[in-house]
């Protein structure tokens, strides 16, 4: 039995056994992680160096970019890393820090996603108030609460975990260090402490949740009333890529989070984990420019100015 104070490293998950499919496991990672690195870089680029595109919906497109790339940033290296030099560990302090700036990317992208469904309710539901509601000033403020929402989250998350003594070993079974399986390793009249900070913090998640869901539900009914099939398919555009990437984040991160016990196991774990941390970073940048002509057109002059500069 080891307790926090001898532990200097973990054992995070072993992706594959034969060194042939650990190279594919790099591969893989690599691949992803390329894809989020170029889309969100992109859009970035679009976003700051296209004047008409300064507006409140691009502003936190932008800020959601930042939190992707911060996010596969935070993950992936040390997975690619252990596939490539077939290890598994990840020392005592990095493992905190990689929990830290991950809830940090993963708070503040779940406050943004709100703020963007906000802004879209906004702009469908009360567009005569959209210049009072959602100001330069105002959005700055609001992703700065975003941002800072995140900070607070992965702080109180972060020196919660360790500062349980852990009593079970060192063995984490998945690929990065998340919650669910340091918690396993706690002390069981300890365990209840975390399990108390992630129902206080369930509070405001479900808050945002429900207004998620009530902003659609003003939305949808708002876009049954145009009277244009192509005014309608002009609002569907901004708003379906929105919806389908929150749920995909709140479906995989809830999953990961609530699921019972009995129903754990190492490779639904890994998938589930997959899904809402490596996947939504690649594929962000693909849904949000596949369905907004605006944001296509500006990375297609981007990518353009690139060559002819070349």
């Amino acid at each position: 039995m080891s307790n926090s104070s001898s532990i200097s490293h973990f054992l995070l998950l072993a992706l594959a056994d034969t060194r042939q499919l650990q190279l594919l496991h790099f591969c893989l990672f690599l691949g992803i992680s390329l894809a989020a690195l170029l889309g969100n870089s992109l859009i970035i680029s679009a976003v700051a160096c296209g004047h008409h595109l300064h507006t409140p919906m691009f502003f936190f497109l932008l800020n959601l970019a930042l939190t992707d790339l911060g996010c596969i940033c935070t993950t992936v290296p040390k997975a690619m890393h252990n596939s490539l030099w077939n290890t598994r560990n990840i020392s005592y302090k990095g493992c905190a820090a990689q929990l830290f700036f991950f809830m940090f990317f993963i708070g503040t992208e779940y406050s943004l996603l709100t703020i963007m469904c906000y802004d879209r309710y906004v702009s469908i539901c009360k567009p005569l108030h959209y210049g009072t509601l959602l100001g330069s000033r105002a959005c700055a403020h609001m992703a700065a609460a975003a941002w800072a929402s995140g900070f607070l989250n992965a702080l109180l998350h972060t020196v919660n975990i360790f500062s349980l003594p852990l009593c079970q070993g060192n063995v984490l079974d998945q690929f990065f260090c998340e919650i669910p399986h340091i918690l396993k390793l706690s002390c069981s009249n300890t365990y209840l402490r975390e399990l108390g900070l992630i129902a206080f913090l369930a509070f405001p998640f479900f808050g945002c949740f429900v207004f998620i869901i009530f902003s659609y539900m003003q939305i949808f009914r708002a876009v049954l009333r145009i009277p244009s099939e192509q005014g309608q398919h002009k609002v569907f555009s901004t708003c379906l890529p929105h919806l389908a990437v929150v749920s995909l984040f709140i479906s995989t991160g809830t999953f990961v989070y609530l699921k019972p016990p009995s129903i754990s196991s190492p490779s639904l774990d890994l998938a589930v984990s997959v899904l809402y941390s490596v996947v939504p970073p690649a594929l962000n940048p693909l849904i949000y420019s596949l369905r907004n002509h605006e944001l296509k057109n500006a990375l297609r002059k981007l990518v353009t100015l690139y060559f002819q500069k070349c």
